[in-house]
């Protein structure tokens, strides 16, 4: 089944991890979704971990939450950059308070942290955020390349993204 007619918001901010944002971006669009890259509006133009840019189509405070069906959040570094611009924090969590579907790789997992989405979850990510999932009330995950509570959906790694692609296209045939 095609997926024409989703939207998807793809955040990206400095030092993002390249394949954790490359990859979704290409899958969704592959299955016909609409994938927005959103930047914090910082500037238009950002740069991977290795320099990689990629521009973004807006900024978040420009993003209408409710006409997105997921979003989703890559590692690297940028989630951290990503967690102080209220405007992110804030279409991450609409998102979610709307039951649609929020990703997150890698230390994408920070991001729900600060928006308040991990207490009650269960999660995966980069095996430095457990103790921030933990203290934001999530369950941590160890050994899972991808989990899926709810409409939550984590993953570890790069080497998990094709399991994180396989389970975000999936949960948006659900939807």
């Amino acid at each position: 089944m095609n997926l024409e007619g989703k939207k998807a918001a793809l955040l990206v901010e400095d030092d993002y991890q390249e394949l954790e944002a490359w990859y979704p971006l290409l899958r969704l669009r592959e299955e016909g979704v609409s994938v927005i890259v959103v930047g914090t509006g910082a500037k238009s133009t950002y740069a991977s971990k290795r320099g990689y840019l990629i521009t973004a189509d807006c900024a978040a405070s420009a993003v209408d939450p409710g006409s997105l069906d997921a979003v989703i959040v890559p590692g690297g570094f940028a989630p951290d950059r990503m967690r102080q611009c209220e405007a992110m924090v804030a279409l991450v969590r609409s998102v979610f308070q709307r039951g649609k579907i929020v990703a997150a790789i890698c230390h994408g997992g920070w991001m729900l942290c600060s928006a308040g989405l991990a207490r009650g979850k269960r999660v995966t990510g980069w095996p430095s955020i457990r103790d921030d999932v933990r203290n934001a009330g999530g369950e941590w995950v160890e050994d899972r390349e991808v989990v899926r509570d709810g409409n939550v959906i984590t993953a570890r790694a790069p080497a998990d993204l094709p399991a994180f692609g396989r389970e975000i296209v999936r949960a948006l045939r659900e939807a």
